[in-house]
């Protein structure tokens, strides 16, 4: 006799960082797009550094993965990433997560480091990639965080209220 029951458990971080290798592929595919509508919307003039539509195009990236990952999240609780290992982001006890705990889980793995890149690329550095280095700093806490956390939630999961767990079946 075999039973379709599964459980579901805190994902390992080294699941997290499979799955977001995994999905780099779909959202550079995305940026691709994205970046080509941008094009065709400036008649094909490029994007000058540090102007307002550099800007704009970085903002209109942010949204698009945004999108990516809030739709593929609130359908089905995963990624293209994360589906061939049954990762799945769900609401803190288990149940579906709202749209708005999705999006606050994005703003929350993402809007730190790039903060602090802003903010570190307006001070003057001898090295001209201080400021990438410390957006990287700032962008591990989140997931390092579930290093050190009872229930392996990275940071932003519970900042959102959201958890990211790993489907097994059930012995």
């Amino acid at each position: 006799m075999t039973s379709n029951a599964t459980t579901a458990t805190p994902a390992r971080i080294g699941w997290r960082l499979v799955a977001l290798i995994y999905d780099i592929w779909p959202i550079m595919a995305l940026w691709l797009a994205a970046s080509a509508l941008m094009l065709l919307l400036r008649g094909g003039e490029p994007v000058t550094p540090g102007s307002a539509a550099a800007l704009l195009e970085a903002v209109w990236l942010w949204t698009v993965t945004g999108a990516y990952l809030v739709l593929s999240w609130s359908r089905g609780g995963a990624t293209l990433g994360m589906r061939p290992w049954r990762l799945r982001v769900v609401a803190a006890h288990g149940q579906t997560a709202q749209w708005t705990a999705l999006a606050a889980r994005y703003a929350w793995s993402t809007a730190p480091a790039l903060l602090t890149l802003e903010l570190a690329a307006l001070l003057p550095w001898s090295n001209s990639h201080m400021p990438f280095w410390l957006a990287s700093a700032v962008a591990l806490i989140g997931p390092l965080w579930s290093l050190f956390n009872d229930e392996r939630a990275a940071l932003y999961d519970q900042l959102s209220g959201t958890r990211f767990v790993r489907l097994t079946a059930a012995a």
